[in-house]
């Protein structure tokens, strides 16, 4: 009895101190913070820019290598930012650019990157996908949010300090590949340039994260999200084989009922191992005050929730779930080509995003394993390792941090770990430190356009992305 007695006791204890750590977590000024920014002349002016760039279509397809396309992107560029084009020194990577405005070179280079090819745009638009109207204080066109309205913002903010007559106190590069979309050689071949000609870039700023308000459910505020770990890439062929035959007189475990099997097992069972990085769990501190009282609970308590925590985190929320662990999604399948025709050879790919703590040889040697089960064969067509882990506490990061604190006061800067890739990958070895982030505010349909339907960005927030980069440029002086 007395025992019961005192493991009631502590577990009480352990819940007192639970609940009074959570209620004393007061919300940030994120909770009350607003975007204040116009859709005034200045704006419009941008818009209208933004809309030419929108206008020229630049879609990249694995299946098509020419560059005509890109090159008539290059002279739209140069159409519009003719001071950069006067100014710096300009490189073209096989329709890839890069650009490198010459400072005194008192300070470490850095690099500002957004590339310029764009998905397809198939289904029904409001608006045309690549008119570039401004209708209802914003522009429409495939690309506007992935990413040339970053692009924009970048080489704006630097055409504008041109003409103003600021000179640098480091190398400023821009880069902006033609092949992103398509996990192609543009941003390879401009980090090889830099390899070989020793340039050491202090930070990389590239796509990634957003403005955003309410970016998971149950949190309030705006935040402005900065990735600082990109996960691996992987496309692995599973094969199933057997004897073939007519379809009427079916034997047992043929190739496509193997690899149902082997679909259903993989997609149900918890296969890779769920870990909490730095990042990730940085990421959840910030968040936790302004959540709901359930999540604080929990969330700001890790210390004693983290085992239940990892347990259900990946029932909670798809996104959260693919930060914390290695993910699979079968993509492709194919049999025989007959409706009557047992196959005697079938096939899926799995697409796999590696993760840090299980990286690319354990994840595909987990999977292999599992085929084997089935009497499958693995396949190993594409893959690339995950890129090493940010810091938050890095000078590049707390230098973005005061420069969102000067445009976007009392939005929350948070790091996060991103579930997709960027050309980022390419740049690891010429980067002290890389930061994933656009300093754009979307909302949540916006965010849904990306690679999607009816894809826009208000021209308000252009202005402020514009000021975002002239500030941290001048910051880092």
């Amino acid at each position: 009895m007395v025992i019961i007695l005192v493991v009631f006791l502590i577990i009480f204890a352990l819940l007192l101190i639970c609940f009074i750590r959570s209620i004393s977590l007061k919300p940030t000024d994120a909770v009350n913070a607003t975007i204040e920014a116009k859709a005034d002349e200045r704006a419009n002016a941008y818009g209208e820019k933004l809309g030419t760039m929108l206008r020229c279509e630049t879609i990249s397809n694995i299946d098509d290598p020419s560059k005509e396309k890109f090159l008539k992107f290059h002279v739209v560029l140069e159409n519009l930012f003719p001071e950069i084009h006067k100014t710096c020194e300009k490189h073209v990577f096989d329709g890839s650019l890069l650009f490198k405005w010459a400072g005194n070179q008192k300070k470490e280079p850095i690099m500002f990157m957004s590339h310029f090819d764009v998905v397809e745009a198939t289904g029904e638009w409001t608006h045309e996908p690549f008119s570039g109207k401004i209708i209802d204080n914003k522009v429409w066109g495939r690309g506007a949010v992935d990413t040339k309205g970053n692009l924009f913002c970048i080489m704006q903010s630097i055409e504008e300090l041109i003409k103003e007559g600021y000179q640098p106190q480091q190398d400023i590069y821009i880069a902006s590949s033609c092949t992103e979309e398509i996990s192609g050689n543009g941003a390879s071949i401009t980090a090889n340039y830099l390899r070989k000609n020793k340039v050491m870039l202090k930070f990389i700023m590239d796509e990634g994260g957003m403005i955003m308000e309410k970016p998971i459910a149950g949190l309030e505020g705006i935040y402005g999200l900065v990735g600082l770990v990109e996960k691996g890439y992987g496309d692995l062929k599973f094969i199933a084989r057997g004897k073939g035959g007519h379809s009427s007189a079916p034997p047992k475990n043929t190739p496509m009922a193997r690899l149902a099997a082997f679909i259903n097992e993989a997609e149900n069972k918890q296969l890779f191992k769920v870990h909490l990085n730095a990042t990730t769990a940085e990421m959840f501190k910030r968040f936790t005050p302004n959540m709901k009282f359930s999540m604080k609970f929990i969330l700001g308590n890790l210390w004693l929730f983290k085992p239940l925590f990892l347990k259900i985190v990946p029932s909670l929320n798809d996104s959260l779930a693919a930060m914390v662990k290695t993910t699979l999604t079968f993509t492709m399948a194919k049999g025989s080509d007959g409706y009557n025709v047992i196959p005697q050879e079938a096939f899926v790919v799995g697409n796999l995003r590696f993760s840090g703590h299980q990286p690319t040889q354990e994840s595909i040697q987990i999977m292999t394993e599992l085929a084997k089960k089935y009497d499958i064969e693995t396949e190993v067509l594409k893959t690339h390792d995950p890129s090493p882990e940010g810091s938050y506490s890095s000078d590049a990061f707390k230098l973005l941090e005061t420069t969102m604190n000067e445009i976007y006061p009392g939005v929350d800067v948070v790091p996060y770990a991103m579930t997709g890739g960027t050309d980022c990958k390419f740049y690891t070895e010429v980067a002290e430190t890389i930061l994933r982030f656009a300093p754009l505010y979307i909302d949540q349909q916006q965010f849904s356009s990306i690679h999607g339907l009816d894809e826009n960005m208000d021209i308000a927030t252009l202005s402020k992305g514009v000021d975002f980069y002239k500030t941290l440029i001048k910051k880092y002086e």
